[in-house]
């Protein structure tokens, strides 16, 4: 889904953002989420998304360290999206599709003036995200498609290798990240990745980690 907004550099991205923590819940840059909305906090969140940037900061919950204050802490880097599909269901909740725009790292979560967490953020970092395609031409593309091949094979999943075979790199690589069933450790780690190329090489050895785990157990341990 096409955004209408034209992001050239991380200056063009707002300092502040509303922080969506969601465990296991993995955006990449220009790759796409559903949402279905329903806290009235979260209610919230969105009505001031859509007033002000249409940007939200999707972060995952860090398990390794205890709440603060009965808030989960959260990773330290997160990916921006933007709402670029909305509707309103009729019974107080709101679907939504985000589109990824630019990995973020947090600079400081800012006081509760509202019933959502926000968070003062810097992308800078992350410049190469507003850049499409940045990297593709490094991905090991045959390396992927045979983890992806074993882990279908050994999991009976169906695969629609025609739609894969003609999806470009970058697009084959976050889409094949954000829809892999394994754990929030895994994911942060697959967001972090400094390159698509180091994306894609992660997520063939995370696969190939856990099919030899399978193998050795028959039990899938993927959470």
């Amino acid at each position: 889904m096409p955004s209408n907004a034209v992001y050239a550099g991380a200056n063009d991205l707002p300092q502040t953002l509303a922080l969506f923590p969601l465990p296991g819940a993995l955006l990449l840059p220009r790759g796409q989420i559903p949402l279905n909305i329903f806290e009235p906090r979260y209610i919230a969140m969105i009505d001031s998304a859509l007033a002000g940037s249409r940007l939200i900061g999707m972060i995952q919950p860090d398990p390794s360290v205890a709440e603060r204050i009965g808030l989960p802490n959260v990773y330290s880097v997160g990916c921006a999206g933007r709402i670029t599909q909305f509707a309103e269901t009729g019974d107080g909740r709101y679907l939504l599709q985000l589109t990824g725009i630019a990995r973020f790292r947090i600079i400081e979560e800012l006081g509760s003036e509202t019933p959502f967490r926000r968070a003062k953020v810097d992308f800078s970092a992350f410049a190469d995200d507003l850049v499409a395609g940045r990297g593709e031409d490094e991905v090991d593309r045959t390396g992927l498609l045979s983890a992806l091949r074993n882990f279908s094979d050994a999991n009976r999943v169906p695969i629609d290798w025609a739609s894969i075979e003609q999806a470009p790199n970058e697009a084959l690589v976050n889409a094949l990240s954000m829809m892999s069933p394994y754990g929030i450790r895994e994911k942060q780690a697959l967001l972090e990745a400094a390159t698509l190329k180091a994306r894609a090489d992660m997520l063939i050895a995370i696969t190939e980690m856990e099919l030899a785990r399978k193998d050795g157990d028959d039990e899938p341990r993927l959470q």
